[in-house]
């Protein structure tokens, strides 16, 4: 069985990203990049109103020592959420766990074999959307992407490692409820990670025509998997504020489920909305 939507469209997100950039920017803000933030604390009562009159009791600081005074805080960190929710005292949970997807590229002189997106009928038990084929605005076809344990959180190569985000995953108990639950499908996307043939025999269920030769090893991305301790996997918009004073003024995004990139105009007004009535502007 399946569904045509003929009428699905293609963007390329860096640009819509970059768009929102310049509306921010001409809108009076200001973007900051290399600011790992490590600290939310209220400001001293002197400190806490500029000249303009405005309040700004929030100060922010990050890993260097430099500050920024907010009047309130909205936060959509990403593979960061709970790491950054934790430190205005929220409660760990839902843990982040970071899950690569590794894509294969279709060769261009097959690319006439996909006219448009094909997706497979989703798995209700999992969240991820499994092999699918994404034709690109430059013209190249995305297949994949697979879906396996990332050791470290901004691990986009197979061999990325880091100690403190590997142990905060497999320590996690709510990762190891998941696992036990699902040890052969996970047996079987690892092995679909290393092997190209079973990777390519996923995509000959809807184009049989595909060939191992007819594809390259492509990009990787790393998803955002918000999971609970029972092993639950999260697909709905979690919001979370901080404790006593800092919370007041702080809004936490913690997850926001696929495709949160297409509705991402949509997913602003209802994040406007939340941070209206938490906020009370």
């Amino acid at each position: 069985m399946a569904l045509d939507s003929p009428y699905t469209g293609i963007v390329d997100y860096k640009q819509v990203a970059q768009s929102y950039a310049r509306d921010f920017q001409e809108a009076g803000g200001t973007i900051l990049t290399d600011f790992e933030v490590t600290n939310m604390e209220m400001a001293k009562e002197s400190s806490a109103e500029s000249e303009d009159g405005l309040k700004y009791p929030v100060i922010v600081r990050n890993k260097k020592g430099e500050e920024i005074s907010c009047g309130h805080i909205l936060t959509c960190a990403g593979l960061y959420s709970d790491r950054l929710s934790q430190i205005s005292g929220c409660s760990p949970e839902p843990r982040i766990v970071p899950f690569r997807g590794d894509y294969l590229v279709l060769k261009p002189e097959k690319s006439y074999l996909v006219k448009g997106n094909i997706y497979p009928v989703p798995n209700p038990r999992f969240p991820f959307l499994g092999f699918h084929f994404t034709p690109r605005m430059d013209g190249s076809v995305w297949l994949g992407p697979n879906a396996v344990l990332a050791f470290k959180r901004e691990g986009y190569k197979l061999l990325d490692f880091s100690p403190g985000d590997f142990l905060d995953a497999v320590t996690y108990s709510g990762l190891w409820k998941l696992v036990l639950r699902n040890v052969s499908y996970g047996l079987g996307e690892l092995y679909r990670a290393f092997s190209l043939s079973a990777q390519v025999r996923q995509l000959q269920k809807f184009i049989p025509e595909v060939t191992t030769s007819d594809v390259l090893r492509g990009p990787s991305g790393v998803r955002a998997q918000a999971l609970d301790s029972e092993g639950k996997l999260v697909d709905d918009f979690v919001f979370d504020g901080g404790w006593g004073a800092v919370g007041s003024r702080v809004l936490h995004v913690r997850n926001a489920p696929s495709p949160a990139a297409t509705s991402s105009l949509a997913i602003a007004a209802a994040i406007a909305d939340e941070a209206q009535r938490r906020f009370q502007l």
